[in-house]
C-alpha cells in the first residue's frame, strides 16, 4: 500500500511594506520574509523568491544526506551545500556543490552523490510539477 501523500503549505499572507515587494510567508508555525534587492525595487529585507527555492534545495540535500548516512552508520561531519543559479528563464542552470568534512571512501561518496540526485526537492525541480493557479478578487483578505 503506498504511503499517503503529504501536503506542504506555504502561503504569502500579507504585504508588509507600503512600497517595494517585502512579504511575510507563513509555513506551519514559521514566518519567513521574502523580498527583492534594492536594485530591483525591494528593501532587501530577505532573500528573493529564487534564493528561497535554492535554499530549499540546499537544505533538503543536507538533511537527506544526513538521514541516509545515519541509517548506514556513516559519519559525515559538517555538511556544506552551496547552490547557485545562473541564467534566466529557459536557460537557467543550477549548480550544487556538497562538501562533507569527514573522510569517506570513494564508494560512499559515489552513493551519497546518487542520493543527492534523489532528494524530494531535487526531484521536484528536475521533473517539474503541475501548478494549478486560481486568481480571485474578493476585496477582502483571504484566510491563511
Amino acid at each position: 500500500m503506498p504511503a499517503p501523500a503529504s501536503r506542504t503549505t506555504a502561503s504569502v499572507v500579507t504585504l508588509e511594506s507600503t512600497h517595494g515587494y517585502q512579504h511575510l510567508i507563513r509555513s506551519g508555525t514559521h514566518t519567513l520574509v521574502v523580498d527583492e534587492p534594492a536594485a530591483r525595487g525591494g528593501q532587501d529585507a530577505g532573500p528573493n523568491p529564487t534564493a528561497m527555492v535554492l535554499a530549499g534545495l540546499a537544505g533538503c540535500t543536507a538533511i537527506t544526506l544526513q538521514m541516509y548516512a545515519a541509517r548506514k552508520g556513516w559519519k559525515l561531519g559538517n555538511v556544506h551545500v552551496r547552490v547557485e543559479a545562473d541564467g534566466d528563464g529557459d536557460n537557467l542552470r543550477v549548480d550544487r556543490r556538497v562538501v562533507l568534512e569527514a573522510p569517506l571512501e570513494p564508494d560512499q561518496l559515489s552513493r551519497l552523490a546518487e542520493i543527492a540526485e534523489r532528494t524530494p526537492v531535487t526531484r521536484l525541480l528536475k521533473n517539474g510539477v503541475p501548478i494549478a493557479t486560481r486568481i480571485e478578487g474578493t476585496g477582502t483578505p483571504a484566510e491563511p
